[in-house]
């Protein structure tokens, strides 16, 4: 099963993964945690510079998450799934989308297409979208990097996309409130996952 974490920036979605893979685990499920972009030698280098160069073009960062996200489904994801592991992705798809159009203004429709290229036509089959004000977001974010430094209004664009895409494809998308403590998000979120694995 592949499973997606979406959201704005500071929503925990890194605490529900590594919470979620414990609890997987301990029913005896394999599992496998990743992120995007940063899988691997070639993703860390890549991470670097979307995250902490430069500022870049819109297109060039596109190009940029998109051969991460090639390299990162041929070499990692892939062959996981392959294995019949779980696979908890931090961020994928969806956030190339939003991030670069929805926020940044560039074609969606091309985007999914562009997407679909780079994973062969993979997509997850559940996605959860971990829900807040982009303020209280930001304002857990200790050490910001190039894209949590945008501005407010950019921030606002992306909390946008994520809503519209949950409601363009709602069977995908699970929506959870993430001002909630963390043990209510697990739960909720291991709930889904149960009723969809059976």
């Amino acid at each position: 099963m592949f499973i997606t974490f979406e959201g704005p920036e500071g929503a925990g979605k890194s605490t529900l993964i590594r919470s979620l893979a414990s609890e997987l685990e301990s029913l005896g499920h394999d599992v496998l945690t990743t992120r995007e972009p940063g899988a691997g030698e070639f993703g860390q280098a890549i991470r670097s510079l979307l995250l902490h160069g430069d500022d870049l073009p819109a297109t060039s960062e596109v190009f940029l998450f998109l051969a991460d996200r090639s390299h990162h489904m041929v070499k990692i994801i892939q062959p996981a799934l392959n294995e019949d592991r779980v696979v908890l992705c931090d961020r994928h798809a969806e956030s190339t989308i939003v991030y670069q159009g929805y926020a940044r203004g560039l074609d969606v429709e091309l985007l999914r297409k562009m997407n679909l290229m780079a994973t062969g036509n993979v997509r997850p089959d559940l996605i959860f979208l971990l829900d807040l004000p982009v303020e209280v977001g930001l304002s857990r974010i200790e050490n910001k990097d190039r894209l949590d430094s945008e501005p407010i209004e950019f921030h606002q664009k992306v909390r946008d996309g994520f809503l519209a895409e949950r409601e363009r494809e709602p069977s995908r998308w699970h929506k959870i409130d993430a001002t909630q403590a963390p043990q209510a998000i697990l739960t909720e979120a291991l709930g889904e996952i149960k009723k969809r694995l059976k």
